[in-house]
C-alpha cells in the first residue's frame, strides 16, 4: 500500500501550528487565533464597515461588484470560547467574493462569561436584524465554521422552531454539532489532526455549556430532528477529529429531508478555510462554497 505525498502548503500549515503551539491561558488563547487568522493582509479592494445587529457587534464585508440584495450572516469559530471578527476577517471576505453577496460577521457573546444559549440568541438576533432590514429571507445564508457551523446548525434550528422565515440556506464548514465528541474520528484522526483535540474540545465544551446538557440539541445539533432545515452545504477535512460527527450531521439531515450536500477533502485540516491566502485548497473550497450561495440565493 502506497501514501499520497503531503501537499507541501499543507505541510506548511502544520509547520506553522506547530511554531504556535495553542497556551494554556484563555486570553492568550484568543489572542493566538486572532493572531492566526488577521495575519493575512486583506485586500485593499474589500470596504469593511462597522456595524450593531440587535445589540451585537457586527462587521459589514463588501468585494466590488457584490449584490447587495443578498447577504452572508457568518458565525465565527474558535471553540464558543475565542475568536473575533479580526480573526476570521480575510476569510468571511473572500466567501463574500466568490459568492457576490455582502457579508455580516457576527461578534457574538464567547464563554464562559456568556454561556449557552448567548451566542445561539445572538445569532437569532443577527437574523432578525437583516429581516427587519429588508433582506428577503431567501436572500440571506447563514454560515459558519467549527463551534461558528454548530451554531449555524443551532440557529437555523431557533429560527424554525420560533416560527421565523427560514434562510435560503446554511453552509457549515468543519462544524462542531456533538460537545460530547463521542465520534470515532476523534481517535482515528487525532494524529493527523493539528487544530483540536478531544480533551481541548471536552475542556471548552464544558465553559461553554455552563449548566445545559451536553445533548441539549441547541447545544449539539446532531441530536436534533433536523426535519424543515434549508438546503446545507458542509464542508469537512479528511485529516481533522470532527470529520464522523460532520459526516454523521450530513447524513442526518438528509434522511430528515434536508437538501444537502457533503464535500469531503482529502487531506485537509479543521477549518483549512483560514489558510487560504497560503493554501490553495482553501482558496477553492471558498470557491465551492460561493458557488452553492449563489446557486442557493439566485431566487
Amino acid at each position: 500500500m502506497t501514501t499520497r505525498p503531503i501537499d507541501p502548503e499543507v505541510q506548511a500549515i502544520r509547520d506553522l501550528l506547530a511554531a504556535r503551539p495553542r497556551p494554556a491561558d484563555l486570553a492568550e488563547r484568543r489572542k493566538r487565533l486572532d493572531a492566526l487568522g488577521g495575519s493575512y493582509p486583506l485586500p485593499r479592494d474589500v470596504r469593511v464597515e462597522p456595524a450593531t445587529a440587535h445589540g451585537v457587534p457586527a462587521e459589514w464585508t463588501e468585494a466590488p461588484g457584490a449584490d447587495a440584495s443578498r447577504v452572508l450572516l457568518y458565525l465565527h469559530g474558535g471553540g464558543y470560547v475565542a475568536g473575533s471578527l479580526a480573526s476570521h476577517r480575510p476569510m468571511v471576505a473572500e466567501a463574500g467574493r466568490q459568492a457576490g453577496l455582502r457579508t455580516l460577521a457576527l461578534d457574538y457573546r464567547l464563554a464562559p462569561e456568556h454561556p449557552f444559549p448567548a451566542a445561539v440568541e445572538d445569532a437569532v438576533a443577527g437574523y432578525r436584524h437583516l429581516l427587519e432590514s429588508g433582506f428577503a429571507p431567501g436572500r440571506i445564508a447563514i454560515g459558519g465554521d467549527s463551534a461558528g457551523g454548530g451554531l449555524t446548525a443551532a440557529a437555523l434550528l431557533a429560527i424554525r422552531d420560533r416560527g421565523l422565515p427560514m434562510p435560503g440556506c446554511g453552509w457549515l464548514v468543519s462544524p462542531w454539532v456533538d460537545l460530547e465528541s463521542a465520534s470515532a474520528s476523534m481517535e482515528t484522526k487525532s494524529a493527523e489532526d493539528p487544530m483540536v483535540q478531544k480533551v481541548y474540545l471536552l475542556e471548552i465544551a464544558a465553559m461553554y455549556r455552563g449548566g445545559a446538557a451536553a445533548r441539549d440539541p441547541l447545544v449539539s445539533p446532531l441530536q436534533a430532528d433536523l426535519r424543515g432545515l434549508p438546503p446545507l452545504l458542509v464542508q469537512v477535512g479528511s485529516a481533522e477529529t470532527l470529520l464522523d460527527e460532520g459526516v454523521a450531521f450530513a447524513g442526518k439531515a438528509g434522511a430528515a429531508g434536508v437538501a444537502v450536500t457533503l464535500e469531503v477533502w482529502p487531506d485537509m485540516i479543521h477549518v483549512w478555510h483560514l489558510f487560504h491566502p497560503q493554501l490553495a485548497a482553501g482558496r477553492w473550497a471558498l470557491g465551492k462554497a460561493g458557488a452553492f450561495l449563489r446557486e442557493q440565493l439566485a431566487g
